[in-house]
């Protein structure tokens, strides 16, 4: 256990946050106050614990406290991090506002590596995808605009790695369309409190939106185009995600209602870590999902991949690049494993854990490094895609980040806007979140439980938490 103490309450979670990043595999406790007055939890502290004092850091500036911090851990552990002292999980966000204050690209490089002792290599990439976002959003309304986001919290069976709402489908099945009510109430909030407003994209995500049989996609978007003014639509994408839920019939319906862009996600192209993650599907599978895709007309097919997948290496993550090369999708994103508390693949190896079947600790089991992610970033330039947005998690596997690349004229607008936080997103379904941002920049924000049951009794309410956020 790593035990910092601070004489000053101020500033534990970016304390937190970059001693994790030094120390991934520890838990790490910061308490405020005198050493000695917390006797309840330093019984948790053992004398083979590493215990840091940090002193006088009441009028201390964040900045220069991370500075600090990230000196002495830096000559401590022999190594330093890809993304510096940042700890926020928007670093594009940093230069993106820089470049709108009119500062030139070496002015905006000197600032980041001087503050936050960013990589070359990742201040290259953000300055690439900042110019290159400010390009894609130029035509966005953010005043008088806004998104919408629908989730569809069923799943064939749910991947270890998830965190998000899921339910299998097969045990819920028989309330799909009492669920979809419940959202077409929603819709009509959105239709009475929205008139007038442009909508700019839609995304329908999950769980898995092909979860849906094809009357029910087409009930559903159907109800979006009779109660909302789709005209201004740039971006209609319906995550399809899981191979195993993609049906010539439900891609044809998808088609016919206007959305222009879907996932196809293999996650990775190895079958034995697909066996190992809960997938239920084979890489043949997500070919012929694929491929049908592109029969039925799609052109703009988003794939999704994780690195650091446990048992996986830099040649398990050739492979799957080659693969991918193979089908040639308009967009990648290329995600670093990220363990989360809420995931099965958590709970799986903290069992393993306690009984003394995991060899290391958790987060030694997941392997992200350097050649993988260059070896993803090349295959994807190699494809023809240009990396537009980025974002980062907490316990990201080798303090890495998640990269979207895409073809000339394919990126992900509602990705740039959901990660920059520069527009209101409008969220419909169990345990999503909606997100008003105003002109100054301030955020607030609103969310639907996440048991889709309880949502769906408490649908009056969820929509009344919207109506307090925008009055």
């Amino acid at each position: 256990m790593i035990v910092v103490y601070l004489d000053f309450d101020k500033y534990q979670y970016d304390v937190h946050s970059l001693f994790k990043a030094f120390y991934p595999e520890e838990d790490v406790m910061v308490l405020a106050g005198e050493k000695g007055s917390f006797p309840e939890k330093e019984a948790l502290i053992s004398e083979s614990d590493l215990i840091f004092e940090l002193d006088n850091i009441e009028n201390t500036d964040k900045n220069d406290l991370k500075k600090r911090i990230y000196k002495e851990l830096s000559k401590k552990c022999k190594k330093e991090l890809p993304w510096g002292d940042l700890t926020g999980i928007r670093p594009t966000r940093i230069a993106m506002n820089l470049i709108e204050e009119g500062k030139t690209d070496e002015e905006i490089w000197d600032y980041m590596k001087n503050t936050y002792f960013v990589s070359d290599e990742k201040l290259s990439l953000c300055l690439e995808i900042a110019h290159r976002e400010k390009e894609i959003l130029k035509d966005i309304d953010y005043e008088n605009g806004y998104s919408l986001y629908i989730g569809i919290p069923f799943c064939p069976t749910t991947c270890l790695y998830c965190s998000f709402t899921s339910y299998p489908i097969g045990a819920f099945k028989n309330i799909v369309d009492d669920y979809l009510s419940c959202i077409e109430k929603e819709i009509d909030y959105v239709a009475e409190n929205f008139k007038g407003k442009t909508l700019d994209t839609i995304y329908i995500g999950g769980g898995t939106p092909t979860t849906l049989e094809p009357h029910q996609i087409e009930r559903l978007i159907g109800y979006l185009k009779d109660k909302l003014d789709l005209s201004h639509v740039k971006e209609f994408t319906v995550e399809s995600g899981r191979p195993d839920s993609i049906t010539r019939e439900k891609l044809r319906a998808m088609k016919k209602m206007g959305v222009t862009r879907i996932s196809v996600n293999p996650q990775t192209m190895n079958d034995e870590t697909l066996k190992l993650i809960g997938r239920r599907h084979d890489v043949k599978q997500l070919i012929d999902a694929f491929n049908l895709a592109r029969e039925e007309g799609f052109d703009n097919i988003n794939m999704d991949i994780i690195l650091g997948l446990p048992g996986e290496t830099s040649a398990e993550v050739t492979h799957t690049i080659e693969e991918i090369k193979k089908l040639g999708p308009d967009d990648l994103t290329v995600h670093s494993l990220a363990i989360k508390r809420g995931s099965k693949l958590y709970e799986v190896l903290h069992e393993k854990e306690m009984k003394g079947e995991l060899k290391v600790p958790i987060l030694s089991s997941i392997n992200n490094t350097v050649e993988m992610m260059k070896i993803a970033a090349d295959g994807a330039r190699d494809m023809g895609l240009s990396p537009y947005y980025l974002y980062r998690q907490k316990n990201i596997s080798g303090n890495f980040e998640n990269t979207g690349y895409a073809r000339e004229g394919m990126a992900g607008i509602y990705n740039i806007l959901i990660n920059e936080e520069v527009q209101s997103i409008v969220a419909l379904g169990a345990g999503t979140v909606t997100k008003r941002v105003y002109g100054n920049g301030r955020i607030e924000r609103c969310d639907n439980v996440k048991d889709v049951k309880l949502y769906m009794d408490s649908i009056e309410e969820m929509i009344e938490r919207k109506r307090e956020l925008f009055k």
